[in-house]
């Protein structure tokens, strides 16, 4: 525990079975592409809303290993909030530069003290809350691949998330700490930490399920979008 939160991140092996890893990908592979919430290009395939689109996903991916981490470094009180599938294909030119994670999804748009930059996407409500709602959040992501900087694993820079929401472009040049995952493995961390991800130079994808878990009830009669 202390590793997530000193440094923002923490990194556990075999979470998921081979077996469990190939039935979650092979229910992916069944969904249809066709709707909204799904976004393909030949640079990224990514499912919002991942967990109501293919909700027959859930019982594959909700093990007792996987509650047990939950519980241990989110808590029992934490729910679902936010889910999105990510597939970065061999030879993906997509890169993602130094950010934090200050958007969440919520089911319509109130005006709320504290609450700004709205934006949507694929017919999605994104807001960022105050600062306390972002520091509750913890993020679980799953990876379907071995993940390594060659397909686009993600750097970190170390302890970041202390120092509340930052500017990326007033920080000293950093290559930070790349992330190896191995398949089956999952990456707990915080949404403040400030992370990134380079383009694929292999011919290896790499799927990564996100899932952020959070214990906050909104205010102004704002919903999580996905609660769950």
């Amino acid at each position: 525990m202390n590793n997530l939160q000193e440094q923002g991140f923490i990194i556990l092996d075999n979470i998921f079975t081979p077996e469990e890893v190939y039935a979650i990908v092979e229910k992916i592979k069944e969904a249809d592409s066709s709707k909204p919430q799904f976004r393909k290009t030949k640079e990224l395939f990514a499912i919002r809303q991942f967990l109501k689109e293919i909700p027959q996903v859930a019982d594959l991916i909700f093990t007792d290993a996987f509650k047990a981490i939950v519980q241990e470094y989110a808590g029992i009180d934490h729910f679902v909030v936010k889910s999105i599938y990510f597939d970065k294909p061999e030879g993906s030119n997509w890169f993602v530069a130094w950010h934090q994670d200050l958007t969440i999804s919520v089911d319509t748009r109130l005006e709320c003290p504290g609450f700004g930059n709205w934006t949507i996407k694929q017919e999605s409500f994104g807001v960022q809350p105050p600062v306390d709602i972002l520091e509750s959040i913890v993020t679980f992501r799953i990876h379907l691949d071995d993940t390594d900087e060659e397909n686009g694993a993600l750097k970190v820079i170390p302890g970041s998330h202390q120092r509340g929401v930052v500017r990326p472009d007033s920080l000293p040049a950093t290559e930070g700490q790349v992330c190896a995952v191995g398949k089956g493995g999952v990456m707990i961390m915080r949404p403040l930490l400030l992370h990134a991800s380079g383009r694929v130079t292999s011919n290896r994808q790499r799927r990564v399920i996100h899932i952020e878990f959070c214990d906050k009830v909104l205010p102004c009669g704002l919903e999580w979008a996905e609660r769950l």
